[in-house]
């Protein structure tokens, strides 16, 4: 059934570039900006995963990116000072939330190679979740954005969601391949519907984004990074 894939899928962040680690930076920063204006029983551990709730609560009003988490971060600062968080404090919370959105691109090893190992093989497709113009920006940067046949920015990563994009840039999702690090959104749901997932691995992952590995599942694989798409792909025919 490999034989006949015709679409490959990459995610983007953490998959071709560094991302999460400037989440971690910035939630780092979040915790000591508020160290003096928190009640002393309340630690990092219990601050980032107040944090953390935030943001689960506004996935559906914000989506996903910097701009959620920092209003999420904002959020959290009203919540856990009783509303008595210093404007000054407020303030560096959107500054930390601005630079995420200036740091530069640094592309993960092997990743401009694998997608240009199989753009000229298959058709190619970016599909990430975020905000529209960060992504731009990151695609812009990267030096990437010309080997992509198509380029999708989503919501959410569903099977219904996967289901319309290997439809309207390949021969179906029977026929395509997502690549990415996120075993949630990446993963699962591309084998949800009916395309073959392909999990890289990457040190920092997102709560929201773990899942069950599908180790039975036939179109499941897993590489140690992107390197190795290539000879996957031969493998399968």
């Amino acid at each position: 059934m490999a034989r006949n894939l015709t679409t490959i899928g990459f995610d983007a962040d953490d998959t071709l570039w560094h991302n999460e680690r400037f989440f971690r930076v910035t939630q780092e920063r979040f915790a000591e900006l508020l160290m003096d204006h928190t009640p002393d029983d309340l630690g990092p551990e219990q601050l980032d995963r107040l944090l953390l709730d935030a943001e689960k609560r506004n996935l559906g009003r914000y989506g996903y990116g910097v701009k959620g988490f920092t209003l999420s971060m904002i959020e959290t600062a009203i919540e856990v000072t009783q509303e008595q968080v210093p404007a000054s404090v407020l303030k560096e919370l959107l500054v930390a939330g601005q630079m995420m959105l200036s740091y530069p691109i640094e592309l993960l090893p092997h990743a401009q190679e694998a997608v240009e190992a199989v753009a000229g093989r298959y058709k190619v497709v970016l599909i990430t979740k975020g905000d529209l113009l960060d992504q731009e920006r990151k695609l812009a940067q990267s030096g990437l954005g010309e080997l992509f046949d198509a380029v999708e920015v989503v919501s959410e990563k569903t099977p219904e969601v996967y289901h319309g994009i290997f439809d309207r840039h390949g021969d179906g999702a029977a026929r395509a391949m997502m690549v990415g690090n996120s075993m949630r959104s990446d993963v699962v749901a591309p084998i949800e519907a009916g395309a073959w997932g392909t999990y890289v691995p990457h040190g920092l992952v997102w709560e929201v984004e773990q899942a069950e590995t599908p180790s039975d599942n036939p179109r499941y694989r897993e590489i140690a990074d992107l390197g190795e798409l290539a000879a996957l792909l031969d493998q399968l025919g």
